[in-house]
């Protein structure tokens, strides 16, 4: 039976408890009594004064002090020795005071230490709360440093998919189906990380029925698993298992936000500086935000290579920017907002690890209390540090964002089918083929696969069958073999290698490593027609 939630998406915030920091009063102890007394109360003695009787006593107790020296000469001269030294001690407490100065470095210390492990309790407690809602795990489990899981290919692979919520903290209509999709792959030995956007309207083949029937857009995956968000786990794994479907990869972990997260992790920092990049040369516009501040000015509205400090409601609104009413300078639509939901995210994970966010209490608090009440991933608390360390050790320059829709590259495309407007790989609908070995090629790719230098390779003076070997040989590395064939009639080095362009640096490193030559940037000696970038000439082997 579903029950009744506070937020369309099924996170329920978690209640606040008491109030760290309070005061408690000490009742102060009354001041004792320390003067001397002979055991009467009313009765105070006189240091120095004989008692009354002392007189009649005093031959009797010198005698036997005396016997006891003749009897037990050792252990009295150490009962004396012993005295001597506390009257020295005594002595020079008196003549040597204390310095005041010390005294209050001394309490100074005492109480910065005490503030400093407040503090520390303080984002242990916050810290505490927020792991139980968001991790899976215990949370003394944060002692261990486990490894994150990998693939075959030695990467992990995180799906990160938002819900919407008003910023208000209200809900509407298709609140469970995924405004955002995400996948983010990480190298923990290489120190690199891959950011790849999902097209929310991709048409895809649903695991079973839904309410929308067995096939429809990807955003609707989560909406049909999770029966409209109330089972969480269900509607995780099958988003999970269809963006590996069509990535290619093997998605261990999944990081489920809403729009709440993004306002209140970026504001928890103190805002993300984000430079604006389009096509067109006013820069961006988009009229559907303008209700925020009731129409009195264009809420996004950027010049081009502006770069501008946004708080967390306004990096939201560039996050769902697609030229809106009359807009302009995101006329790719949707494929436009994703580049800019990357950029936020790298802006807010390079602000979050920066010394200034992470010595802040009020930001590291703050930061756990946005993703306590607004996150849920199947990430384990024992696996925690680990990701911490990476989100660290990664530069920013490693993080790379890989498009769907470049010049170069364009693999999906718009379109109609059953009456909607649907995104659709080139190659046809529901034919992934093309977008998972791009995928392949940059994520799990050495450089020079990312390259994919187009080579020819020719025999100039050896065997019959040579030139396809050492085809066969470069293929393998990642070259992509244009040509084999034979060269003209001339006389050759043992191997000659030229290089058509400069843009494959990586490819021409190789290559003179694996030929044990130097690379010829001047023109070859023979005709090359088509997309050549090397040739290569294998010439009479010489003794």
């Amino acid at each position: 039976m579903k029950q009744p939630r506070s937020s369309i998406d099924g996170f329920i915030p978690r209640r606040p408890g008491a109030e760290l920091g309070d005061l408690h009063e000490r009742e102060t102890a009354a001041p004792i009594d320390r003067s001397l007394h002979t055991g009467a109360d009313d009765v105070r003695a006189i240091v120095g004064q004989p008692r009354p009787g002392a007189e009649l006593t005093a031959r009797s107790d010198i005698a036997e002090s005396l016997r006891q020296i003749d009897d037990e000469p050792d252990q009295t001269e150490k009962k004396l020795t012993r005295l001597q030294q506390k009257a020295l001690k005594r002595q020079n407490r008196m003549q040597r005071p204390k310095s005041r100065v010390k005294r209050v470095l001394k309490w100074l210390f005492i109480l910065l230490l005490i503030a400093a492990l407040g503090v520390g309790g303080f984002v242990a407690y916050r810290a505490f709360i927020a792991s139980g809602n968001v991790f899976e795990g215990n949370f003394f489990d944060l002692i261990q440093n486990e490894p994150l899981k990998e693939d075959k290919n030695g990467r992990s692979n995180f799906l990160v998919f938002g819900t919407a919520e008003d910023s208000e903290g209200g809900t509407h209509s298709g609140g469970n189906l995924t405004d955002s999709i995400m996948v983010i792959s990480v190298d923990q030995d290489k120190k690199d990380a891959y950011l790849i956007s999902l097209p929310r309207d991709l048409w895809v083949r649903y695991q079973e029925t839904c309410t929308v029937g067995n096939q429809g857009k990807l955003n609707a995956v989560y909406f049909c698993a999770s029966d409209d968000g109330i089972d969480e786990v269900a509607g995780a794994a099958a988003l999970q298992a269809k963006a590996g479907e069509i990535l290619g990869l093997d998605i261990q972990y999944y990081v489920h936000l809403n729009f709440t997260a993004v306002v209140e992790g970026i504001d928890a920092v103190g805002g993300v500086e984000v430079t604006i990049e389009t096509d067109n040369p006013l820069g961006i516009l988009d009229r559907n935000f303008d209700w925020k501040c009731n129409y009195t000015c264009f809420y996004v509205k950027y010049a081009q290579g502006e770069t501008v400090l946004l708080d967390g409601e306004r990096a939201l609104a560039l996050s769902r920017a697609r030229n809106a009413q009359g807009g302009y300078g995101l006329e790719g639509g949707n494929f436009d907002r994703e580049k800019n939901q990357q950029k936020i995210l790298k802006a807010l994970r390079e602000k979050a690890v920066s010394a200034g966010t992470l010595t802040n209490v009020g930001k590291v608090t703050g930061l756990i209390d946005a993703l306590g009440n607004n996150l849920r991933t199947n990430i384990q608390t024992k696996e925690i540090r680990t990701l911490m360390a990476l989100g660290n050790e990664i530069a920013s320059d490693s993080i790379i964002q890989l498009s769907l829709v470049e010049e170069e590259n364009f693999l999906v495309t718009t379109g109609s089918f059953n009456g909607q407007s649907i995104v659709r790989p080139v190659a046809g609908l529901l034919d992934y083929r093309e977008i998972r070995d791009y995928v392949n090629k940059n994520v799990n790719a050495s450089p020079i696969t990312r390259e994919a230098a187009k080579v020819v390779v020719l025999n100039g003076g050896r065997e019959s069958g040579v030139a396809q070997t050492e085809a066969d040989r470069l293929s393998e590395l990642g070259f992509d073999i244009l040509l084999v064939g034979n060269a003209s009639d001339a006389v050759y080095d043992e191997v000659e290698i030229y290089q058509l362009t400069d843009t494959k640096p990586a490819s021409a490193s190789s290559l003179a490593q694996t030929f044990g030559v130097t690379v010829k940037t001047s023109q070859p000696p023979v005709s090359v027609v088509g997309e050549a970038e090397f040739v290569i000439i294998l010439g009479p082997l010489r003794s």
